[in-house]
């Protein structure tokens, strides 16, 4: 009887053996194309995303060794750091008007472009470009010249006699940070473009319909248009927040956060603090809060969407 027993957990052991072999086999290429994607996200974003958590609790500066301190850098920075309150401050007021002016200005010329004129390409193209080059360095020094006090703008305004006396419009504290918000609202031909595939999406006998019931062109938009772009709408709102929370070359170089850190979004506050100041823990902590805080943000958008969202499956 044992020597049945033995035998047939053999047989058992071959087969498993044998399907495993197969498994590999049949795997061993997916796994092997994917590798190198893999190799890259664990060294370039795992493993330096969990390096970063745990320099976020100790205290680390470029001369030295990191030595642990707990959660000191963060109660630190929630109760004795005023300029975390500034820049956050800071940040979200920029992202409550440059978020919605891009979309705003991205959907308006969306809906301009979706019939097919002369050169509707060409200006499609065109207005695309700024989202390419509105993060770069030259733009951004081009802007800084352009709202300076002997910029273009000035000239145009003094020119059309709405002022008389110039102002650097990048240096006074009540208008600084709304120079950036124009440069983000400037670089809507990303969402731009992805709006003008939502609005081709939708049946043109909806519209159609809308006008044998008498409906008029704003109540097209408004009754047609609008809802069956919302999950348009919605991706593109998650996208640009993000970016826009993360920030940083346009300020640094426009405002380098000032006059009086108007413009000190959180991004420069954190470079300021973690690389040019030195301190790598603290800019760990300050990196990982607005990590989460963005997840928060992100969650609350995506459990409310169910409330202004509509999906044409929701419907059937």
């Amino acid at each position: 009887m044992n020597n049945k027993f033995e035998a047939l957990d053999s047989v058992r052991s071959l087969d498993a053996g044998m399907n495993k072999k197969k498994w590999i086999k049949e795997n061993l290429t997916g796994y092997v194309f994917i590798l190198p994607w893999l190799i890259g996200f664990l060294a370039f974003l795992a493993f330096p995303l969990l390096r970063s958590l745990y320099y976020s609790l100790t205290e680390y500066t470029i001369v030295g060794d990191p030595s642990w301190v707990g959660l000191r850098n963060y109660i630190e920075i929630f109760t004795d750091d005023p300029k975390f309150w500034t820049s956050l401050k800071v940040t979200f007021y920029y992202v409550v008007f440059a978020v919605p002016l891009r979309l705003a200005s991205a959907l308006a010329l969306a809906l301009v472009f979706r019939k097919a004129r002369p050169f509707t390409n060409f200006y499609r193209a065109a207005y695309y470009v700024p989202s390419i080059l509105g993060g770069s360095v030259a733009i951004s020094v081009i802007w800084r010249q352009l709202f300076s006090s002997q910029g273009a703008f000035n000239d145009f305004l003094v020119g059309m006699g709405i002022m008389s006396n110039r102002i650097s419009w990048i240096g006074h504290p009540d208008y600084a940070i709304w120079t950036i918000i124009l440069l983000a609202a400037w670089q809507f031909g990303s969402p731009m473009i992805i709006f003008l595939a939502g609005l081709k999406q939708i049946p043109k006998g909806l519209y159609e319909a809308a006008e044998i019931d008498g409906a008029g062109k704003v109540q097209q938009f408004f009754s047609v248009t609008l809802p069956l772009l919302t999950p348009v709408i919605f991706f593109n709102l998650i996208m640009q927040m993000v970016k826009m929370f993360m920030v940083f070359t346009q300020v640094y170089i426009i405002t380098e956060g000032g006059p009086l850190n108007r413009t000190l979004v959180y991004a420069v506050y954190l470079y300021r603090k973690g690389i040019s100041n030195g301190y790598l823990g603290y800019g760990s902590a300050l990196a990982w809060i607005i990590l989460v805080l963005l997840t928060i943000v992100t969650i609350v958008l995506f459990k409310t969407s169910n409330k202004w969202v509509y999906y044409e499956s929701e419907g059937e």
